[in-house]
């Protein structure tokens, strides 16, 4: 049987997402929710580096405020979320809004809606100051700020990124 890309990358993104949610449920049955939760930040502080060098890679992006806009886009355009990046005007930060987010609907889905704030808060912080780190270099630093949270009841999430010259 021949699967359209469209389906190959569907197929592939449900099960990205369903082993993440089906190895945290298992650790927590062993060893805790707090247990579980530490050691997913631990994974979402190492997994973004290998997707940002992947995507770096294919996009042909360099470090850089300009090169982390290209990629973190892709990304959450592979992911399936709903999203806008703005660039500021002197190209020095970046504002991301998320409008849909396939990891909170999957949380809402499995009736872990409680929960979502506290992971949100725990993996958001985590994986998106590993991207940031990620596109800085030995000229210029790139910071991460989760400004709000739809896990946390707010109508969107916002991301902040801002890049500054290393003294």
């Amino acid at each position: 049987m021949e699967l359209t890309d469209a389906q190959k990358a569907e197929y592939f993104r449900k099960s990205y997402t369903s082993v993440d949610g089906l190895w945290f449920m298992k650790v927590e049955e062993l060893w805790g929710f707090e247990e579980a939760l530490e050691i997913d930040r631990q994974v979402w502080s190492i997994f973004p580096k290998i997707q940002a060098r992947t995507l770096r890679s294919m996009l042909g992006a360099e470090k850089g405020i300009e090169g982390l806009a290209r990629c973190i886009a892709a990304k959450h355009f592979c992911e399936g979320f709903g999203f806008e990046v703005d660039m500021a005007g002197d190209g020095s930060g970046l504002k991301m809004i998320i409008t849909k987010c396939p990891w909170r609907e999957l949380m809402a889905k499995s009736g872990r809606t409680a929960l979502s704030g506290r992971v949100g808060s725990a993996i958001c912080n985590a994986e998106y100051g590993t991207w940031a780190a990620e596109f800085s270099d030995d000229d210029r630093n790139i910071s991460f700020c989760l400004e709000s949270q739809i896990c946390k009841g707010d109508e969107f999430c916002t991301f902040w990124f801002e890049e500054s010259k290393v003294p």
